[in-house]
């Protein structure tokens, strides 16, 4: 097959580390993963979103940026756990939704992004991965990351909507929209071959399936 740049989008909790991760494996592509342990604003902006929101979302941008480039530049095919363009169309909306990105903070973000990704080949896959609130709710409480502590079903809710009115206009590439709510491609094989096919399928241009 040739080389691929596979994208994976999906609220908090939907299984994009965990698809990213056995796609990788199985299919042999180069995997790139959100910064959480090396990123400096984190500490901070839980401390206090409102003075922190805008260095996050600089920070978010360009590393995914970096990250987006390199691997398009490279000969391997690849897959990244969450998009470039969710840090606009989603988290930074919803932080100016709540107040913790002002408006002129918002607008010059936005300005940054949409220059930026004017930049940026397309990517030849978007895979989409959907799950009720109730179910990110428990996935979120079984793997106990304090990080996640002060999230609550209203939040990704909100998220799902912005998600929601995101996809309706989405044209940069095909998607792929996968319900995950019922997929366990963790411990059962089988449910990975299903989703592995279907990628495939999708690249090689055939009809799309939604889960």
């Amino acid at each position: 097959m040739a080389k691929r740049l596979v994208v994976v989008a999906g609220n908090i909790g939907a299984g994009k580390t965990s698809l990213t991760e056995r796609l990788g494996e199985r299919l042999g592509w180069q995997t790139a993963f959100e910064s959480v342990a090396d990123n400096p604003y984190l500490p901070d902006f839980y401390a206090d979103m409102r003075v922190w929101s805008f260095h996050l979302q600089v920070f978010f941008l360009g590393h995914r940026a970096q990250q987006y480039l390199e691997l398009a530049r490279g000969p391997q095919s690849a897959i990244l756990d969450r998009s470039i363009y969710e840090d606009a169309f989603i988290f930074a909306r919803a932080l100016h939704h709540m107040g913790n990105l002002s408006e002129r903070d918002y607008r010059a973000y936005r300005r940054v992004f949409d220059l930026l990704v004017q930049t940026l080949p397309a990517p030849d896959l978007l895979i989409y991965l959907r799950a009720p609130a109730s179910v990110l709710m428990g996935r979120i409480h079984n793997r106990g990351r304090d990080i996640e502590s002060g999230i609550d079903a209203a939040y990704l809710t909100l998220l799902e909507s912005y998600y929601d009115d995101w996809m309706k206009s989405f044209d940069i590439c095909p998607v792929l929209t996968i319900r995950s709510d019922d997929l366990d491609f963790v411990h059962k094989p089988g449910h990975l071959d299903i989703v592995i096919q279907h990628i495939q399928d999708r690249l090689a241009g055939k009809e799309d399936i939604v889960f």
